[in-house]
């Protein structure tokens, strides 16, 4: 079954069923046999129940009125796809494609879901990944401006012009090469050090609060001066504030070390 199609069908019940009494919307399939017969065709229950997870999963709460939309929009994927089969639209070189697309992503999301049931997150593994999250991002945040030019030479001179007694955030908008930054100033606001170019956070720690760097840093980038314009201790959320996003990051860790193990044992050309 086509999910697009699918997924069109289920909003359709749902706008009519919210016009109509409650009664009429709460109205639930027989407990046994096929969810319903189209045309001669079954619609096994267990289809259904397939989609009630999915629903609830996501939030919805499982009712009869849940259930009866479901049903529908079943009746309706499976009308449109008699109808597609009747008129050669199934057929069709793009919709086969489509299909296929389908078809490959829930098998893959079926082997990664049984991967993970084999291989949980564990609360050890939600603390260490939260510790060294914790580690990495330190104790303090800093929040600096910049000047970014090519050459060492344009640096040189930028410095030149601010030790006359240029204003930074004027030569920033007038000489930075960074689009980011450039029209604030140079102004880079509230960063740990780990989100910079290790050259650059190096040479940006050692500042003094209202100092700028006596010469050019050099970078990945090409050359800054940088001012630092202000310190504060790191804001840090606890654990329980954040458990549900470092879960989901070791699960995404996870993930991605099972396919780097595919594809190091898979001949791909």
């Amino acid at each position: 079954m086509n999910s697009r199609i699918f997924s069109l069908a289920l909003l359709l019940p749902c706008a009519v069923l919210a016009q109509q009494p409650p009664k009429e919307a709460a109205k639930a399939a027989p407990a046994t046999g096929p969810l319903a017969t189209v045309n001669g065709v079954q619609i096994p229950r267990q289809r259904m129940d397939v989609v009630v997870r999915q629903q609830t999963a996501r939030g919805t709460p499982d009712n009869e009125q849940l259930r009866a939309q479901v049903r529908d929009a079943l009746i309706n994927n499976e009308l449109l796809n008699q109808e597609a089969n009747r008129s050669g639209i199934a057929r069709k070189a793009e919709v086969q494609q489509q299909l296929e697309i389908t078809r490959q992503e829930v098998i893959a999301n079926a082997v990664i879901t049984e991967y993970l049931r084999a291989n949980p997150v564990s609360d050890a593994d939600i603390q260490k990944e939260y510790d060294r999250a914790r580690a990495q991002t330190g104790e303090r945040e800093f929040k600096a401006r910049h000047i970014l030019v090519a050459t060492e030479e344009e640096a040189r001179s930028v410095l030149a012009d601010l030790k006359k007694g240029g204003k930074f955030e004027d030569i920033a908008q007038k000489r930075s090469q960074d689009a980011g930054s450039r029209a604030k100033g140079g102004d880079l606001d509230w960063n740990v050090p780990t989100n910079f170019d290790k050259a650059f956070s190096d040479a940006m720690i050692k500042l003094e609060k209202g100092k700028m760097t006596e010469a050019p840093v050099r970078s990945r980038f090409g050359f800054h001066i940088i001012q630092l314009d202000d310190v504060r201790a790191v804001n840090f959320p606890p654990l329980a504030q954040v458990r549900q996003q470092v879960q989901q990051r070791i699960v995404s860790q996870k993930v991605e070390g099972l396919l780097r193990d595919l594809r190091a044992k898979a001949k791909i050309e």
